[in-house]
């Protein structure tokens, strides 16, 4: 797009953005119904002087008030290139699905877009040629072809000469959990880059030139840090550079940024690479068989000590202080406890060094086995700074989830970080989300993600919380901490189901209580329900929506991101304040580090936390200004202790009661209403 002169760039922006959203104009035309609301004219003018003057904007925008339209209509009549970053693939479709198709036949202004998803969501054709080929030969491939069952692989054989872009999600009947995808998928570990005798066709090529042509490029969080945190690699990064970007659900910013600028070594890591080195020495087809069985040699030698080693970090695990005390299996590591894996560490390392000797002194290889020479250096260098854990920047810890064993480092403090990869990259950047402030003011988010300089706008909800809703508090229900809290909670749920006749997510800071709650609740009421854990979340959010009076029992997952429009849902209950557990490594960390810089850990930055969350959590109620439901938090602290205040003063304005009756008498004036 060409650009508009800069002297005149931003009234010019702000007049487009106004006639945009005014009565009787495009947006006014195109949706039938749609009236732009006084927050959402204000937010898009103060996003409009971000694309027009650039700096940064915090912009929190309650449920309703239209923001995603609010910063893409400023974003195509820029005509500048703009990286908008959502917290959910969810959010995605709908921007690209639904969203920019009305705005491209409204506004009258051509563009294009890109929709990005991570690397393993897109197929490596390179690879998949090699396995496809063994499985038709029946050699070679290991334990990739054995778990390939030729049925998936003509399936993703047809598709893979149609598809334009390559992503796995085009195959509806494909299992989530096909086993032998990750040795298909198109990651940056597996990429050879220019090398490839598939590069031209590549479908990650093709999509970084479809990003780098468009004028919207729709990514999310997690694509958006694992890019940042692999640009130094000439075939890692796939996100084109932009100007200005839009970071949606922002306030999941911090914890996504945890994650991807961390390190970490697992058994899954080690068990792809020894298959990877399996699989390309067999491609390789080497004509000196001895250095082809040295090489071999050399990945059983990585597969034995792997083992070895992983089982000295789960026997470590079960040691260290707190282990039985982590609900999701996560314990911290000091350095003296990682000295005690140092002999089974120094095997492993000197194993992945042998394989990178041997094949740097081989001739003429291919580009597979040379990346692998180079992955083996990668994974070595990764567990010598794990087992040093000296850093004072990292939190330490071993992790086990399902059969994976995972030793961890994870940045305690990211705010300078995501300034310096993230920020700095753009000209103009635009953070919203309905839940960014705490007691009214930014400085939570400010000091989290390090922004120092930002304007703000905070914006309420449009939604009628004084008619549309109801807060319960019950009386009389125990401490959290006593043992008397999940009988007394589930009695309490089950007298809430009563009177809204299911229709509610009941949602738990603990699986534990979740358990307990919906066994309980289950032998009382007939309702259908259903409870996270027993099928893949999208499932599970779609039988809820076709099924009257259902209720769903989860966890964290549920408590953002998830919308249901309408009487389908009409409760939500929340069993305790989401105080992150300061048994949990990372958060236990972050105590230590703003205790020694003097501050309050617990008022500073666990309360701030916990009303984020409880925020999101009680947003999945009201989705649309015709719903109505009633919120429950069963927690009395939000009574008898003084910061439950805090989160009273955060919690949307709807009446609140410590009565039933007065739920029945909601839900009666809702049906006479609606008679």
């Amino acid at each position: 797009m060409p650009e508009v002169p800069a002297v005149s760039r931003s009234a010019e922006l702000s007049a487009a953005v106004a006639a945009a959203f005014a009565p009787g104009g495009p947006l006014a035309r195109a949706l039938t119904g749609f009236e732009a609301r006084p927050a959402q004219l204000d937010m898009a003018d103060a996003v409009a002087a971000v694309f027009a003057d650039g700096g940064t904007l915090l912009a929190e925008a309650g449920t309703g008030t239209g923001k995603t339209l609010a910063y893409l209509v400023p974003a195509i009549l820029s005509r500048q290139r703009v990286l908008v970053s959502t917290g959910t693939k969810n959010l995605q479709e709908q921007i690209y699905f639904k969203d920019l198709p009305v705005l491209r036949d409204s506004l009258g202004v051509p563009f294009t877009a890109a929709y990005m998803k991570g690397r393993a969501n897109y197929l490596c054709l390179h690879r998949f040629d090699t396995l496809r080929d063994s499985v038709v030969s029946g050699m070679g491939g290991g334990t990739a072809r054995a778990a390939a069952s030729p049925f998936h692989v003509q399936t993703i054989d047809h598709w893979s000469r149609e598809t334009e872009t390559g992503d796995r999600a085009e195959i509806e009947d494909l299992p989530e959990d096909l086993p032998f995808w990750p040795d298909i998928a198109a990651t940056t570990e597996n990429c050879v880059g220019t090398d490839c005798p598939r590069y031209q066709d590549c479908f990650i090529v093709r999509m970084r030139q479809r990003a780098a042509e468009s004028d919207v490029v729709i990514v999310n969080h997690h694509l958006l840090c694992a890019d940042a945190a692999v640009r130094q690699s000439a075939f890692g990064e796939v996100i084109p550079n932009c100007r200005f970007a839009v970071v949606d659900e922002a306030h999941q910013l911090e914890d996504v940024a945890t994650q991807y600028f961390g390190l970490s070594v697992s058994t899954y890591r080690l068990e792809d690479f020894g298959r990877d080195v399996v699989r390309a020495v067999v491609a390789e087809r080497l004509t000196d068989r001895d250095r082809a069985g040295q090489l071999g040699d050399d990945a059983e030698r990585i597969s034995g000590t792997a083992r070895a080693f992983f089982t000295a970090v789960q026997l470590l695990r079960h040691e260290l202080p707190g282990a039985s005390n982590t609900g999701d299996n996560r314990v911290r590591m000091r350095a003296a406890h990682a000295a005690r894996l140092v002999d089974e560490a120094a095997a492993l390392t000197s194993a992945l060094d042998a394989l990178e000797a041997d094949i740097a002194l081989a001739r003429d290889l291919s580009e597979d086995i040379l990346a692998l020479g180079r992955r083996a250096a990668e994974i070595r260098d990764d567990i010598k700074f794990l087992l040093r854990a000296d850093d004072p920047g990292y939190v330490y810890y071993l992790e086990v989830r399902g059969r994976g064993v995972f030793l961890r480092a994870s940045p305690i403090d990211v705010s300078a970080i995501v300034q310096e990869v993230l920020f700095d990259r753009f000209q103009g950047t635009v953070l919203t989300s309905a839940t960014l402030t705490v007691d009214r003011s930014f400085a939570y988010v400010r000091g989290r993600l390090g922004l120092k300089k930002a304007a703000e706008v905070r914006l309420d909800s449009e939604f009628d919380y004084a008619r549309q809703s109801i807060l319960y508090l019950p009386r009389n229900m125990p401490d959290p901490r006593s043992p008397d809290f999940v009988s007394a909670a589930a009695g309490e749920v089950i007298e809430i189901l009563k009177r809204t006749h299911g229709r509610a997510f009941v949602l738990f800071t603990s699986y534990t209580n979740l358990r307990e709650v919906h066994r309980i609740a289950s032998a009382e009421l007939d309702y259908p329900m259903f409870v996270q854990g027993s099928a893949p979340r999208s499932s599970l959010l779609r039988d809820f929506k076709a099924t009257p009076n259902a209720v769903l029992f989860a966890t964290s997952s549920f408590w953002q991101g998830v919308d249901v429009v309408g009487d389908a849902l009409s409760c939500v209950i929340i069993d305790k304040l989401p105080f992150a557990s300061p048994g949990d490594p990372i958060t236990a960390a972050r105590i230590e580090a703003i205790g020694a810089q003097g501050g309050s850990a617990f008022g500073d930055y666990q309360v701030p936390l916990a009303i984020l969350t409880l925020k999101q959590g009680l947003g999945r109620l009201l989705r649309h200004r015709q719903d109505r439901g009633v919120l429950a938090v069963l927690d009395p602290r939000l009574r008898t202790m003084g910061y439950g205040q805090r989160f009273l003063a955060s919690l949307p304005p709807a009446p609140v009661t410590n009565r039933l009756i007065d739920v029945a008498r909601f839900f009666e004036t809702d049906a006479g209403e609606r008679a």
